[in-house]
């Protein structure tokens, strides 16, 4: 593509009354601050809300799985139908893309979806990204929108990410914004206030620990307020908001998908020896393991951890657990090109 990538995120919060019903304002205010940005840009908006407006809508709502689902079948197409008429406003179009965790944890159906999103901007469609409620299994689901927002930023090689939130950005403990964060540490994650809101699944925690992945990837996000200034506009340029920094990465596109989009099938312990080898960028041998925990088959994702049970790293398994701990101790449990470090 020759044009960036942008992906912003907007929660249920940020985008919806506290009784659930649509923000037609705050979606006025998204589509036309987009619409200064879409020449520029091959632009995902990931938007929560599906669920917070088809609630209403189901007698003696309690929020139970089975009533998400039906309250996400109600809101979806009332979702996308407000923001359709507010980007045509400005000649857009945009497309709705339900994603399911699937779609990331498996190379070929990433691929494809990629593929469908070039097809739209292409056209200069803006792809509206949301996690498939009606279907998801619970033991597959994205832990929230933050977690879809960043898999997009990293898989599709964004150059930032932007996520809205209805404080403003990550508070100190006097309660302002803290304006920009080198790198996430223990002392970043000691002012958060891990309360949720209450409408979205996720809090500031959640924000962290997505954000950090998308900084190890090399992506720079931004954690602003929709009212603040000029909102998606100002958080662009950095002018509000938490501006937290990208590392170095030299990651090849597949690297970033193993890294941040696999469904981590089992997890293997490593000793001394082991875990200074692939540091180093060697392959991991199977004389290396200590323990092998849960189960992977060949070609599954799997979680590296040192003696401490600290993870350092992810691969893909050259064969699956049984065949290792059967065979010869000299067998490649990963190459060292499918091994990516933490």
């Amino acid at each position: 593509m020759s044009k960036p990538i942008l992906v912003i995120k907007f929660g249920s919060s940020s985008i919806t009354h506290a009784n659930g019903e649509v923000d037609e304002q705050t979606l006025a205010k998204i589509a036309a601050q987009v619409a200064t940005l879409h020449a520029q840009y091959s632009i995902v908006l990931v938007s929560s809300g599906a669920v917070a407006a088809g609630k209403s809508a189901l007698r003696n709502y309690k929020g139970t799985l089975s009533e998400r689902k039906a309250a996400a079948a109600i809101g979806n197409p009332i979702l996308i139908a407000k923001y359709s008429h507010y980007f045509h406003q400005y000649g857009i179009s945009i497309a709705q893309s339900l994603c399911e965790r699937h779609h990331f944890s498996q190379r070929e159906s990433f691929l494809q979806l990629k593929e469908t999103y070039q097809e739209l901007w292409q056209s200069g469609v803006i792809p509206i990204a949301n996690e498939n409620d009606v279907v998801s299994n619970v033991e597959l689901k994205f832990s929230d929108n933050d977690e879809l927002a960043t898999l997009i930023a990293t898989g599709f090689g964004a150059e930032k990410l932007l996520i809205s939130t209805s404080v403003g950005g990550l508070l100190d403990a006097q309660g302002q914004i803290i304006r920009h964060v080198e790198r996430i540490d223990a002392d970043i994650l000691h002012v958060v206030n891990s309360d949720t809101s209450s409408t979205g699944l996720g809090g500031m925690i959640s924000k962290l620990t997505f954000t950090r992945l998308a900084n190890r990837m090399g992506i720079k996000v931004v954690i602003f307020g929709l009212d603040q200034g000029q909102g998606i506009v100002d958080a662009l340029h950095e002018e509000i908001g938490t501006v937290f920094e990208a590392e170095e990465a030299s990651l090849s596109a597949r690297q970033k998908w193993l890294a941040s989009g696999s469904l981590i099938a089992g997890k293997v312990v490593l000793d001394k020896g082991a875990t200074n080898a692939i540091q180093n960028r060697k392959s991991l041998l199977s004389v290396g393991v200590i323990e092998y925990l849960g189960e992977f088959d060949k070609g599954e994702v799997i979680e590296i951890l040192d003696a401490s049970r600290n993870p350092i790293a992810v691969a893909r398994a050259r064969y699956s657990k049984v065949e290792l701990q059967q065979a010869n101790q000299g067998m490649e449990v990963a190459h060292a090109d499918d091994i990516v470090l933490y």
